[in-house]
């Protein structure tokens, strides 16, 4: 497929989960790609190896999505290699999950540093380097659309990068960019299923119309259609992936 042919996009949290299968999944659409890591080279650069034996452009490079500093290097090292950006995913993200009662200071920052500050910090640097007629897409969660008890920093984080989103897609709009949310519902990554029982994940994974956990793969078809151009009229939208789930 070649949708995104000469399209340069930057995919962050990429090394593994949905970030890595929307990197893959956007070179087989035909685009360049980078894969963005924080901490994890190793895993980055086998993403990068499968998009280049499959016959598509990729570099992977690291930098932490809550510091600005790194994220301009992040955009600097992009076009420095590719000529421009046309495309941002922002995944990057953490989840830890606890009652509020028993949520520690260090464990609300670190959520909003990575999931919040990380998103604002990746749009201010798009709203001078991304590529006219671009396109950005913020991972947030459709958990933004319910109420379970332990995700309440987590969703806080995730409602307030939805209405980022909105505003910043009126702000950018006048130079062709979209911006939209993708929700996913539960989903089969490490991320979902670290310390979660069999039991949890069954009842979860019935929460949809499908009966099933979602899969990076279904996640990953949904962003790479939001960023072509037959897509541009969907704007400032938090688009549900999640099976029916809500």
């Amino acid at each position: 497929m070649s949708v995104l042919n000469e399209k340069v996009a930057i995919v962050t949290g990429a090394s593994k989960g949905i970030g890595a299968e929307i990197a893959k999944y956007l070179a087989y659409n035909g685009a360049t790609v980078v894969v963005n890591y924080a901490n994890n080279k190793e895993n980055a650069e086998n993403v990068v190896k499968e998009i280049i034996q499959n016959g598509s452009k990729a570099i992977c490079i690291q930098a932490d999505v809550s510091n600005l500093d790194d994220v301009k290097k992040l955009f600097k090292e992009t076009i420095s290699h590719f000529g421009k950006v046309d495309i941002l995913v922002n995944n990057a993200g953490i989840m830890i999950n606890s009652l509020l009662k028993d949520a520690t200071i260090e464990n609300f920052e670190k959520q909003i540093n990575v999931n919040l500050k990380g998103i604002f910090n990746t749009l201010k640097e798009a709203s001078t380097q991304l590529a006219d007629n671009g396109s950005i897409i913020n991972i947030s969660s459709t958990v933004t659309r319910t109420a379970f008890p332990t995700y309440g920093i987590y969703s806080a984080t995730k409602s307030a990068v939805q209405q980022l989103s909105s505003v910043f897609a009126k702000e950018i709009g006048h130079r062709g960019i979209n911006v939209n949310c993708v929700l996913p519902g539960p989903t089969a990554t490490d991320l979902f299923l670290k310390g979660k029982s069999e039991e949890i994940i069954t009842k979860l994974a019935s929460s949809n119309a499908f009966k099933r956990l979602g899969t990076p793969s279904d996640i990953a078809k949904i962003v790479a259609f939001l960023v072509t151009d037959e897509a541009k009229w969907i704007n400032g939208q938090n688009i549900g992936a999640n099976g029916g789930m809500a």
